[in-house]
């Protein structure tokens, strides 16, 4: 696998790295050891898929709050996402930042998440499938986000005629510290 760092501190894009012959590749795509070697928490505990019927579904921006905030290691695995992450660490030197990378399940790329960052997609295709490994348990109580559009964080999405939202994730309220 190849690790790529972001323009977010501690954010990567992780690539696989293809050994191909006449039967087709092998590709290794995660490896608590590397992962550990580049300072990522390597105890991706819990597995999660997201099905979404529709082109333009945005889920997000979501994460939760201390002490169960959660890394995350995200792959599109049938479909395709533009898949957004919010660093929301006030003493990182990418505070507010955003960036984003479409994961299609032809490329295979997955996004690692640290914890204390903001996540979300917006889908590109029908019937587009998210599979997430992540560390830490899911704890409802803690669950939080950031609205997709606050203008504290300016995040270019995708063009939409009309996009599918919850109301939750639309209405959180303006980020301010």
């Amino acid at each position: 696998m190849i690790l790529k760092e972001t323009k977010l501190a501690g954010a990567f894009v992780v690539e696989p790295e293809r050994f191909e012959d006449v039967r087709g590749f092998f590709a290794r795509m995660y490896s608590p050891k590397e992962f550990e070697a580049r300072g990522l928490n390597p105890r991706l505990s819990d597995c999660s898929i997201s099905f979404n019927k529709k082109k333009n579904t945005l889920r997000g921006m979501h994460f939760q709050t201390a002490p169960y905030e959660q890394a995350k290691l995200v792959r599109c695995t049938m479909g395709a996402i533009y898949d957004v992450i919010i660093d929301l660490r006030p003493e990182s030197k990418t505070f507010k930042q955003w960036t984003a990378a479409e994961l299609t399940a032809e490329n295979r790329t997955m996004l690692y998440v640290p914890e204390g960052f903001a996540h979300g997609f917006q889908t590109l295709k029908d019937d587009t499938e998210v599979l997430y490994q992540m560390s830490g348990q899911y704890a409802p109580d803690l669950a939080s986000g950031v609205r997709w559009d606050d203008p504290a964080f300016g995040i270019q999405w995708p063009a939409a005629q009309e996009r599918i939202i919850l109301g939750r994730d639309r209405e959180y309220p303006d980020f301010v510290i």
